[in-house]
Formats: structure tokens, sequence, C-alpha cells
């Protein structure tokens, strides 16, 4: 009896946990660059100092989905979505590097070139900095260039180039602050065949109908678990029952 209990108990719960992940997906469905992470659940055997007699069901996040998103035209110049299967590294908070599939990006009152979320985007050399500007341009190749306050609108600088990369997705993962990281030791060596477009936005690639499929089937699944956990309630009920009859 204690058996289907457990499993049922564990079942519930990592369904409740399914259903989080979801939802997690739905709601940033309209978020730029939102990669969707899978889940799924397995059984486990519960060791311990006796034969493991019990299973119990374990939902994890096995990956994450990097397929691309549309673009969306937002006539912005400053508004870069990557290309092909690149993409544009910026700084963590902690100080790693990071890696975005797109970018709103605007030069902070230091010159900083950032994110529409704050985070410093990496050139050649470090987080980018753009000198006093009337413009910037940003090239197919990741070439940033300015139009220095004063000058006549032919009259352009490069001072910095986008450092994009292209890593073996094997190697990528999506870390607990949302961003995309690298597996290995060393940040990613800049690729001079990763290029960007600028003027537009990559979408999210969620699928809203997708997500609300699964998590009404993960409700009623989680239903299941409850009825479950009843019934083996009854049946003990029941068998205490006949215990004292006898």
């Amino acid at each position: 009896m204690d058996k289907m209990l457990y499993v049922s108990m564990t079942g519930a719960q990592n369904n409740t946990l399914a259903q989080r992940a979801h939802a997690n997906n739905l709601a940033n469905i309209s978020t730029s660059g939102f990669r969707r992470d899978f889940e799924q659940a397995r059984s486990m055997p519960m060791f311990g100092d006796t034969f493991p007699s019990r299973v119990f069901a374990m939902t994890e996040r096995p990956g994450t989905d990097f397929t691309p998103g549309s673009l969306q035209e937002t006539g912005r110049d400053l508004d870069v979505a990557v290309g092909g299967d690149g993409w544009l590294a910026v700084q963590a908070p902690d100080g790693s590097e990071a890696y975005v599939r797109t970018a709103s990006l605007n030069v902070d009152a230091l010159g900083v070139l950032r994110t529409g979320n704050g985070l410093p985007v990496m050139g050649n050399a470090g987080p980018i900095a753009v000198p006093p500007e009337q413009k910037v341009e940003i090239g197919q190749d990741g070439t940033i260039s300015i139009r220095a306050l004063g000058e006549g609108p032919s009259v352009l600088a490069e001072v910095d180039r986008l450092k994009l990369v292209n890593p073996d997705l094997k190697q990528m993962e999506k870390g607990t602050d949302g961003m995309i990281h690298y597996k290995g030791a060393q940040p990613l060596l800049a690729d001079g065949a990763v290029s960007v477009t600028s003027g537009f936005l990559e979408s999210s690639n969620v699928n809203a109908v997708e997500e609300m499929t699964a998590i009404l089937s993960l409700s009623r699944q989680f239903e299941l678990q409850v009825k479950m956990m009843r019934t083996a309630e009854d049946n003990a009920s029941s068998m205490a029952r006949v215990l004292q009859l006898s």
C-alpha cells in the first residue's frame, strides 16, 4: 500500500514542478531571444540501507530548445539580432561571460554599451565604451561606427566590434540567471563568420499552443495522482477494518 501512496505522492509533486517549467516558458513568450526549457519525468529507485523496493517520480529540465525565433523589425539602429547559429557575448552580473541571441542596445551616461537589461556588451578587449557621439551604427559583421560630435554625416569612425561567437550548442546551458553560459572553463573566442542584423529583434521560440496543451495534460496527470492517493487511503482504511474484525 505504501508503494502506491509513495509513487502517487511524488508523481503529484513533480507534476507541479513540470507545470512551473511550462508556465515559465509561457510567461516569457514575449521576451525577445528567450529559449524555452524542456521538462521530462522519470522513475528513480529509492536507495538506502535495504533493497531499493520503492520507486519515486522525478521531474528534471534536461535541456533548452535552441531553435531560433522569428525576426521582428523595429527600425531602431541599436536593436540587433544574431544570424545563423551565433551568439552575442555580454558580461553577466558576476563578471563572467554570458551569451544572448538578440539585444536592444543603448549607451549609458558613462558611454558603456549595454543591453536593455543593463548588461555590458563585450567587444574585442572587454566591455565596449563609446565616445561622445551623434549617431551609432552597427555593421553586419558587428563593427560599431560612430559619427562624433561636430562631424559631418559622412565622417564615421570605427570604435570597436561586437564579440560574436559560434559554439557547439552541446556545450551551452541556461543558468539560473536565465542567460546562456558556456560549460567550458575559458571564454569563447570570437568568430568572424557570425553576422548581425541591425534594426531587428529575435522573438521568443515559445509556442503558446504547445505550452498550454502541456500544462493541461500535466494538470490531468496531477488529478490522477491525487485520485491514486485517495484510493490508497481507502484501501488502507478497508484493510484496517478487516484486521479489526479478525
